[in-house]
């Protein structure tokens, strides 16, 4: 049991997180306003915790104008990818023991 729990990464403990991870791994890429109505957050919400996970190199934020509009874009990394491939696979390990 505790090998399962080592691979439950923090960086995904929180909801918005958790969305945008997931959204981003189904998806080439998603910009600012998509993910925000996806996961019904707010800009600060979305802005503080894309953050969080650039830090950790888990996406990558490209900022460009499209037109005379600001767009932001979220991409996963493969690092990024990786991670949560096997922080999923930690819950389902997790909930088929329990």
């Amino acid at each position: 049991m505790k090998n399962i729990i080592q691979n439950i990464n923090k960086a995904f403990d929180h909801r918005i997180r958790l969305g945008i991870m997931s959204v981003l791994m189904v998806n080439e890429s998603a910009d600012f306003n998509t993910l925000k109505e996806l996961l019904g957050v707010t800009d600060g919400n979305l802005a503080s915790h894309s953050k969080a996970l650039e830090a950790e190199h888990y996406i990558q934020i490209e900022k460009r104008f499209i037109g005379k509009k600001p767009n932001t874009r979220y991409v996963a990394t493969q690092e990024g990818r990786k991670a949560f491939q096997q922080h999923i696979e930690a819950l389902e390990k997790l909930i088929q023991k329990s």
